[in-house]
């Protein structure tokens, strides 16, 4: 008993996992990366990036300290699973 149960944690584990990897894989493979230094186009990318990754959970951002937002984007960028290209733009939309 106490091995079948130990057996279905550990397939849990690895399809929570597997799953976990390819919805970050689907999730930077439809994401373009982005070259652009017109601040324009880049405030209007952040803020799709925002609403896509940041708004299921968070309402419109208040402006804050680009220093403050950085530290509180890395340690979302972890919990939410964004790519640097999307952190950098939300970055640039926040605080602009």
């Amino acid at each position: 008993m106490k091995r079948a149960l130990l057996f279905a944690c550990a397939m849990l584990l690895a399809l929570t996992a597997l799953a976990a990897s390819s919805n970050r894989k689907e999730m930077s493979a439809s994401t373009p990366v982005v070259h652009s230094s017109d601040p324009d186009t880049m405030r209007t990318l952040g803020e799709q990036r925002f609403r896509a990754n940041c708004g299921r959970c968070h309402a419109a951002p208040q402006k804050f300290p680009p220093r403050a937002m950085a530290t509180v984007l890395r340690h979302m960028r972890v919990r939410a699973t964004i790519t640097d290209e999307d952190m950098r733009l939300v970055l640039f939309y926040i605080t602009q």
